[in-house]
């Protein structure tokens, strides 16, 4: 069989843990279209079941045993599993789903040094970690995104795996592969935090069509003027923050001197680059400007809003 004898796979992040079962499964389906496929839980084990479900059939065939939640296998059960790794059956793929941690430990040791492939499914909490996934799901679907693409989709969507991994999907198939901030703002439209921060980001890179064409999106959709204001506002503000840090300071201690998360100082400090002191007090003075006129100062505060722009991509070249 193309599927190793022995899998364990160890995490608690549930849409990796069953993609890594479906993808055992498919290894010996490639060999054997009619395997059989046994899903047991704890429960549904008792002493010698396991022997019973390895023992050479009279009609042949393989099989996939898969065994959810080994770490709450019993003893007597997980001593019965480790004496069939050492001789497992040739027909048979044995899949051991253990979510981590201390309880069950005995076996999940066992089976790795049995020789067991060995497939990690952590849960997935940071950032950067997201930001990985959304990339790499985009990619498994032919697509393609950037970094802040995958924060703004995260940003829209939530943290939810399953509903990110339905949205990369959705996203490759509706674009064609090439997603940018204004196809997640298409498709993901009224979410203020994705429009409003993106049009501030390519304001700040310095790419006036994609900043406009993206603040008449946010408009478009509903998005307030004085929510794409703020946006701009804190975007700046990040900027003066990240540029007038102290020289030398990095990582953890620059992050809790600024009240920034490490992503977003790395970020910043991208944008940076093409900026000068002069040229960030000139674009907050712009913002400030913007922010009179969408309260009230002006009669059309979209016309407003896209001078603020002009005038940040403007002021970026100030030396």
């Amino acid at each position: 069989m193309p599927a190793d004898p022995i899998t364990l796979i160890v995490g608690d992040e549930e849409l990796l843990v069953d993609r890594a079962v479906g993808d055992v499964v498919a290894a010996a389906r490639s060999a054997d279209p009619e395997v059989e496929v046994i899903d047991l839980a704890p429960g549904g084990l008792e002493t010698g079941r396991l022997a019973e479900l390895t023992s050479p059939s009279l009609f042949g065939g393989s099989k996939v045993l898969v065994l959810r939640s080994s770490q709450d296998l019993g003893k007597d059960l997980a001593a019965e599993v480790l004496a069939y790794v050492k001789n497992p059956a040739e027909d048979v793929a044995l899949v051991a789903v253990h979510a981590g941690g201390a309880k069950g430990k005995a076996l999940a040791d066992g089976l790795a040094k049995a020789g067991a492939r060995k497939i990690a499914c952590p849960k997935i909490t940071k950032m950067g970690e997201r930001i990985d996934f959304v990339r790499n799901e985009i990619r498994r679907h032919g697509g393609k995104i950037s970094a802040d693409g995958a924060r703004n989709l995260l940003d829209a969507v939530g943290n939810d795996l399953r509903e990110l991994a339905g949205a990369c999907s959705q996203l490759v198939a509706d674009t064609g592969g090439k997603i940018d901030d204004v196809a997640v703002a298409r498709y993901y439209r009224g979410r203020a935090e994705v429009s409003g921060f993106s049009v501030a980001d390519k304001a700040i890179e310095g790419q006036l069509a994609d900043a406009l064409e993206q603040l008449r999106w946010a408009l478009a959709t509903g998005v307030a003027p004085v929510l794409i204001v703020s946006a701009l506002a804190q975007g700046l503000r990040g900027l003066a923050k990240v540029g007038g840090a102290p020289r030398g300071a990095r990582g953890a201690a620059l992050a809790k001197e600024l009240g920034m998360p490490p992503w977003k100082i790395e970020r910043v400090q991208r944008q940076l680059r093409g900026w000068s002191g002069e040229g960030v007090a000139r674009a907050l003075g712009a913002v400030a400007e913007a922010d009179l006129q969408v309260k009230g100062g002006a009669a059309d505060p979209a016309y407003a809003l896209e001078k603020a722009v002009s005038d940040i991509v403007a002021a970026r070249a100030v030396r």
